[in-house]
């Protein structure tokens, strides 16, 4: 489990983190968003102990990453997976990581065979690709068999094999009741994998929530319905204090009404329906409403661009 009471992170003015209180709970995926500069990378390092807390407190499993003996063994890690000697082979990496850890020769090759880099294990970091040293760092991560493992955009460079591996190792792993902390900004993939969120905009946090309460909180719920009897329904669910909204499209939409009834009505009355579908946002377009507000950099689609460089425009 991870804790953390008020946590901030202030760089002069700059505030990157903001009292910040959560909680990582074991048995579940937590997915981590915010916006670009909203603080996740720092809130990460300051749960490593790699960056010093302005204010606040963080333990894991009720004790600082500093009083950890052999940290491997408590909490994993990929925060960068570039971070890597590129003159070592991939096997010399992981091994200087479990003799400083305490953890036995033999696991190197597990974890290894685990992220399918066993064909590589003698070759230089320096060549892998980007996938591969995902997969390396994950390697890392999975080292000393912890019971806590934080991931950083795990999907970063994968394929699509690679990323429904990932996907099932991360709820492999909650299942075995280790708690699972992972950040990305693939919503699709977000969507798929974890069971709580906590979102944060500009250091502050902005959710601590379940998926499914998420997306029902920032967003709309409605009904979805064609017919060829357009007008006859309108009469009929009118008729039964409904309220509908027409679409330009030539739908008709209910917000937050049940299927069954307007069916059940649609039936008794002999109207035929084309479509009679419960409509919910995605998790992006819920995460997009909730943090338009904390969103640092925007770009704007109409802005002109120039032709070609020159003409008066200098790279820069």
């Amino acid at each position: 489990m991870i804790e953390l009471e008020g946590l901030s992170k202030r760089y002069g003015e700059k505030v990157a983190v903001s009292s910040l209180t959560f909680t990582v709970r074991p048995g579940i995926v937590t997915g981590f968003l915010g916006p670009n500069g909203a603080g996740k990378s720092t809130t990460m390092r300051m749960m490593l102990g790699l960056d010093r807390p302005t204010a606040g407190d963080v333990r894991i499993d009720g004790r600082h990453y500093a009083d950890l003996k052999d940290p491997l063994k408590y909490i994993g890690a990929l925060l960068d997976a570039k971070a890597v000697h590129g003159g070592r082979s991939a096997y010399n990496h992981l091994l200087c990581l479990a003799q400083s850890n305490g953890i036995p020769n033999s696991r190197v090759h597990e974890v290894l065979d685990t992220v399918g880099l066993s064909a590589v294990a003698k070759k230089k970091a320096k060549g892998f690709s980007l996938g591969m040293g995902q997969r390396l760092g994950i390697a890392g991560a999975l080292l000393g068999d912890p019971r806590i493992l934080m991931f950083d955009e795990p999907v970063n460079g994968l394929d699509p094999e690679g990323i429904h591996w990932i996907r099932n190792l991360m709820k492999s792993l909650a299942a075995q009741g280790r708690t699972v902390f992972v950040s990305s900004h693939l919503m699709s993939e977000m969507a798929l994998t974890a069971e709580h969120l906590v979102v944060i905009g500009q250091g502050r946090l902005l959710a601590d929530t379940s998926m499914a309460e998420f997306i029902r909180q920032n967003s709309r719920a409605y009904v979805r319905i064609r017919t060829p009897q357009r007008e006859r329904l309108l009469d009929v669910l009118h008729g039964a204090g409904i309220t509908v909204v027409e679409t330009g499209s030539g739908a008709l939409e209910v917000d937050a009404g049940k299927p069954e009834r307007i069916g059940e009505l649609a039936a008794q009355h002999q109207i035929v329906l084309h479509e009679l579908s419960p409509q919910q946002a995605s998790l992006e377009e819920a995460f997009m409403q909730l943090t338009a507000e904390s969103v640092e950099y925007h770009a704007h689609s109409d802005t002109a661009l120039p032709h070609q460089w020159g003409d008066g425009w200098e790279r820069g």
